[in-house]
This record gives C-alpha cells, sequence and structure tokens, in this order.
C-alpha cells in the first residue's frame, strides 16, 4: 500500500504539500530582510536596514543573515530519519514524513474557512466571511507550534559575532544549542515565553492577510476564486498585497513580541529580563524610546512580506495546479 498516492488523491492531501512548496520559497525569499527586521525592533542604536546589513557583512559574513533560517524550514520541513523505521513498523502505508509548517496553515485554513460558513456550497470557493474567520482560526492554531520556533530563531538572529566573543560560554551554533539552554536554564515554559503575543499577534493578521489575498486575486481577475486560472502576476500581487496588509495591522504587536522573546531570564546570563510582559514592555519601550518604536523596522517587514508572500502564494497556486491537473489525468 503505497502511502502518497493515495493521498494526494484527495484535496486536503494536495493543498497540504502545495502549501509545503509555498512554505519553503518563502523562506529562502525573505530571511535575510527578516533578520534586518529583528535587528531593528530590538535596538534603538543600529541605524537604518542598509546600516545593519552593512555592518552584519562586515563583522559576521554574509552567511550571518541566514544565522537560525533552519529554525523556521525546521518547522516547514519536518522529514523523518531515525524513526522511520519505527514509523514503517506501526504504520506500513507511511514510507517517509516529509510535510511543512506552512502546509499545515494552508491545510487548516481550507478546512476552517469552510467551517465557518457552511451555507456556500463545496463546489463554490468559500465566502469572504469564512475566509476571514478561518484565517483567524489559522493564526491562533499555528501559533502553538510557530512561537517556540521564532523564539529560537530571534535568540539565534540576535547573536552577533562580538556577542560571542564576550560571552563565549553561552555562544549557540544552532537551533539545538539555543533550545537545549533555554530548556535548561528556563523550562519548557521558557520555550513558549511570547505565546500570548503571538497569538494576539497572527489570529487577526493571518484573517487579513487571506481576506485580502482572495479579496485582490478576485479583483484582479473576476472569476479567479472558482475556475483557478489567474495569471502568475496576479498570483505575485495579491500575495505581495496580503503580506503587506497582514504586517501594518499587526506590526507593534511584532516590536513588543521580538523584544519579549529575546531577552532570557535565565539567572546565569548577566542581562536580568526586562520586561515583567506585554504591558510591561509596550509601556518601557514607548516611554523610552517614543511611540515611533512601535513601527521600528516597518520598511524592512513591508519590503520582506511582499516578496515572501508573493512566493509563497505564487508557490502555492502553482503546486496546487499541477498537482490536481496531475491526479486527474
Amino acid at each position: 500500500m503505497d502511502f502518497w498516492p493515495e493521498f494526494l488523491a484527495g484535496s486536503q492531501g494536495r493543498e497540504f504539500v502545495a502549501g509545503g512548496f509555498g512554505g519553503i520559497a518563502g523562506i529562502f525569499a525573505g530571511y535575510p530582510l527578516d533578520t534586518l527586521r529583528i535587528r531593528q525592533q530590538q535596538h534603538s542604536n543600529t541605524g537604518s536596514a542598509f546600516t545593519i546589513l552593512r555592518t552584519i557583512v562586515a563583522s559576521d559574513g554574509p552567511l550571518a543573515l541566514y544565522r537560525g533560517m533552519s529554525a523556521p524550514l525546521a518547522s516547514v520541513t519536518f522529514q523523518v530519519n531515525v524513526v522511520a523505521s519505527w514509523i514503517y513498523q506501526m504504520y506500513s502505508s507511511i514510507k517517509f514524513f516529509l510535510y511543512y509548517m506552512n502546509a499545515m496553515v494552508f491545510q487548516i485554513y481550507a478546512v476552517l474557512s469552510r467551517a465557518f460558513d457552511s451555507s456556500v456550497f463545496s463546489t463554490d470557493p468559500p465566502s469572504y466571511k469564512g475566509v476571514v474567520l478561518g484565517g483567524v482560526g489559522t493564526g491562533a492554531i499555528q501559533s502553538l507550534i510557530l512561537s517556540p520556533v521564532e523564539l529560537v530563531k530571534i535568540r539565534l538572529q540576535l547573536q552577533t559575532a562580538n556577542r560571542e566573543k564576550t560571552l563565549a560560554a553561552h555562544r549557540h551554533r544552532g537551533p539545538v544549542s539555543v533550545a537545549r539552554t533555554i530548556f535548561r536554564t528556563e523550562g519548557l515554559k521558557g520555550m513558549y515565553r511570547g505565546l500570548t503575543i503571538t497569538v494576539l499577534r497572527d489570529a487577526p493578521a493571518h484573517g487579513v492577510y487571506f481576506g485580502t489575498y482572495e479579496y485582490v486575486r478576485e479583483k484582479l481577475h473576476p472569476g479567479c476564486r472558482k475556475g483557478g486560472q489567474e495569471s502568475f502576476r496576479t498570483m505575485l500581487v495579491a500575495g505581495g498585497l496580503a503580506g503587506v496588509a497582514s504586517w501594518i495591522c499587526c506590526y507593534p504587536l511584532d516590536v513588543v513580541k521580538t523584544r519579549l522573546q529575546a531577552q532570557s531570564q535565565s539567572t546565569t546570563i548577566a542581562s536580568a529580563a526586562k520586561y515583567a510582559g506585554i504591558v510591561d514592555c509596550f509601556r518601557k519601550s514607548v516611554r523610552g524610546e517614543g511611540i515611533t518604536v512601535l513601527w521600528r523596522g516597518l520598511g524592512t517587514a513591508v519590503s520582506r512580506a511582499f516578496i515572501v508572500n508573493g512566493a509563497i502564494f505564487t508557490a502555492y497556486e502553482t503546486a496546487l495546479r499541477f498537482l490536481f491537473n496531475n491526479n486527474n489525468h
């Protein structure tokens, strides 16, 4: 019994796999800009994105822009290797597991967008109400997995060569090293530092994200939501604008999230926790650096959002079209 043909025979299986391709495309397309955004949000004296870019490349080399990328890739691409034989013995239908975090997001969204508005026929696209509510639910659910992943990613992105020399004992070589240190010094609770703010950020942002995408693609190419024959330009523009809109609506929350997740409660590290919680972080950040601190790095985030989400939806729609065509022949 072969798992993949049966899995891909269903529309949900194809959406899952297509979402995975979209996630990988998005990570590779925008990770350097994400590193710049994190640096801008955390420090008040870092200067412009170009200044940060020059500093990082000069001190740590160009590969530093991709530091921590394996953390989100691990959440997007999870391949069973050592335990593959064990899984095979338990489930003979599964030969291997190569699925994606982004695939899960699109899969959950596909289910919830219809569940929230059951009045729509299965042959018709979900209503805009279903799309937005499905997006909100998807954002809240994915936060449970995304929060620890982003915590590890942020800690690595903020690690610099100079800091590594000064605190050699706390130098991290990769996501596993960061996760191990957090578990040892802060416990399981430490891995979920910033979960609440992540949910508050991602739930409404995903509602705006999917809602904007569906609305814009239909306006640019009337009838494409049902026919699915929009051009690559429509996919790129609709996906890019969806990403921009979702970031603008939640950006102040993202700044607070970055600052909360960047700090450590470990007593073995010199710097104590600076913020006691979401409200405290918001109050201290605004009081110390002005209201504009909540929008620091927005230009970088918006630029990245357009590139990343244009790539995500283009890869997703293209893979979905390919999978449906192949299974129909």
